[in-house]
């Protein structure tokens, strides 16, 4: 036990010595592929060694390749930080080890995801019967939806899709926006259903055209979108659910993997106003509400057709039904207690913590855009939540300056294509981002953007 305490007292240095180096590191590595190599690849030990020894090497080796997410000037791919209740949570998570698949598996793992769930459901103002599972990200949180979706409406059509499979199923319509994250066809295309069947047009920020949905007595998924990943802007949902109601056998569902966050709050929460109407919901807590990676959230309005696409038992498997079994809410058996992180950071942020997160990354990235205009960029969205998207003059100066601030190691952001040329996109989404971040990374872009 004493060499064990050693071992966890040595990671705990190491990480926050991580923690502490973040304002001068540079936020994107500079080491090569082939230096990261000849540090990590080697032959498979013949031997073990000293778990003490393989840490501090492990560290000391991968350090140079480390992205720094967690640093408040990364600005790329509406990645957060992670709040450091739910990053010590997230280690304890490990250090307990629970199998959440099941509750016997781990009693406390499956009431805190209770209790986390619960709180969820407050925040984003879903309905308060909305069914929940915790799954790796955005990816299989639609993916669940539209599992869920999937029996829903073939149900309804009088076709069980569990006993019998798509094979002579009727088909199912599948209505998205032209703007759509392409999770959504892949989770169709992992369930089975191929290619969306009607692609809607959008506005200028990349919102669905719902005056030009047009709803049919046939089974219907309609995908719906509460942050387009390049402008921040929600569809309207109140008219997209009005659609929705007028036909005898369709499910809307709402990809909001970081959007849906401004149901959080009082000022911003307009713009995702009738969400709530959907049936189905995806959304990431390593976005908004800052927790370690693998840590996505599904709901769903129907709780019976959600439970009816996972439900799995077996004659080895302990299950009591006056218990919340995990397994019944989502794709994976076995898997890691997710909810323990989530809980953590929830307690320590509060209602109004997480609110002042979401409202003050978005006045970060108000201040952005105002100030990169000042120095000739073009501003391409309304930025009404934490998104800005811009180009300079042409593609080729565009390019040059997304490059030049990458190489400088100040701040890092992604490139994008948007209506056919380069963009730039600033995601601000870390809870660690501050003015004096904000600052140093438009000093960057003062001094590198060519003239």
């Amino acid at each position: 036990m004493d060499d064990l305490r050693e071992l966890f007292e040595l990671t705990a240095a190491i990480a926050a010595d991580f923690y502490e180096t973040l304002p001068d590191r540079p936020v994107y590595p500079r080491a090569t592929v082939a230096e990261l190599h000849a540090a990590l690849s080697a032959p498979l030990p013949e031997h073990g060694l000293p778990a003490r020894t393989v840490i501090a090497e492990l560290a000391a080796a991968a350090d140079p390749g480390i992205v720094a997410e967690a640093s408040g000037r990364y600005f790329g791919f509406v990645i957060g930080g992670a709040v450091p209740a739910s990053i010590a949570a997230d280690w304890l998570t490990s250090t307990w080890d629970q199998n959440a698949g099941i509750f016997a598996g781990g009693p406390s793992a499956s009431v805190v995801e209770q209790a986390a769930g619960a709180w969820l459901i407050e925040l984003l103002r879903l309905p308060q019967h909305a069914s929940f599972g915790f799954v790796t990200g955005a990816q299989m949180a639609n993916f669940t939806a539209l599992a869920a979706a999937r029996h829903h409406v073939l149900a309804h059509a009088g076709w069980d899709v569990e006993r019998d499979g798509l094979q002579g199923a009727p088909k199912i319509r599948v209505v998205v926006g032209a703007k759509r994250h392409g999770t959504i066809d892949r989770a169709l295309r992992m369930l089975g259903l191929g290619a969306p069947t009607d692609v809607v047009p959008v506005d200028a920020e990349g919102r669905m055209l719902a005056g030009d949905l047009r709803l049919g007595d046939e089974p219907t998924i309609v995908c719906a979108q509460a942050g387009e990943v390049n402008t921040g802007a929600s569809d309207r949902f109140p008219e997209i659910a009005d659609a929705r109601d007028t036909a005898p056998n369709a499910w809307l569902h709402v990809d909001g993997a970081f959007g849906l966050w401004a149901a959080a709050t009082d000022s911003l929460r307009h713009h995702v106003d009738g969400a709530e109407r959907a049936d189905s919901w995806a959304t990431d807590a390593h976005k908004w509400l800052n927790v370690p990676y693998d840590s996505g959230l599904v709901f769903t309005a129907h709780p019976e057709s959600h439970s009816a696409a996972f439900s799995a038992r077996a004659a080895y498997l302990i299950v009591d039904d006056d218990k919340r079994e995990q397994v019944d809410w989502n794709p994976e058996h076995s898997r890691r207690a997710r909810g323990f992180a989530v809980y953590a950071a929830i307690r320590s942020l509060g209602r109004t913590g997480i609110a002042e997160l979401v409202e003050r990354t978005c006045a970060h990235a108000k201040t952005f855009a105002a100030r990169l205009e000042v120095i000739g960029a073009e501003i391409l969205n309304s930025v009404e939540l934490n998104q800005v998207l811009f180009r300079f003059a042409d593609d080729a100066r565009t390019e040059a300056v997304l490059a030049a601030v990458q190489e400088s190691g100040e701040a890092w952001m992604s490139g994008t294509v948007w209506e056919g040329r380069p963009a730039i996109r600033i995601s601000v989404s870390n809870w660690q981002t501050s003015e004096d971040d904000v600052e140093r990374t438009l000093a960057a872009f003062r001094e590198l953007a060519p003239a």
